[in-house]
């Protein structure tokens, strides 16, 4: 993986840059960016959403990687600092992981942290 980026703080791997690219191009949309945010909920009292987003949102930091524009707005990023996103298709896991530094714990389906 590369070094994690200026603007965000959060390191997409190729494989993700890659996989995200994919999507995009099946849409068929050039106006689209993959947002990372993180939104209070699950059993352990935060959780990651990943989505492709059309808005931009006031002080959200913006990165390019492999040809995917990234976005985490302003009030994940202290939460996504150093977060690595890779993408995994194999036949023990199969979509987007998020490996985060700043994560004290998570519950144990692995969908939220603390």
């Amino acid at each position: 993986m590369t070094a994690p980026t200026s603007n965000t703080g959060v390191n997409l791997s190729e494989a993700a840059a890659a996989k995200a690219k994919a999507l995009l191009d099946q849409e068929g949309r050039d106006d689209l960016a993959l947002r990372i945010a993180v939104q209070p909920g699950g059993c352990a009292g935060l959780r990651y959403q990943l989505y492709f987003d059309d808005r931009t949102l006031d002080g959200d930091k913006v990165d390019e990687v492999g040809g995917v524009r990234m976005v985490v707005d302003k009030m994940s990023v202290p939460y996504l600092a150093g977060a690595a996103i890779d993408f995994s298709d194999t036949i023990e896991a199969q979509g987007f992981t998020i490996d985060n530094p700043n994560a004290g714990g998570a519950c144990a389906c692995g969908d939220s942290f603390n």
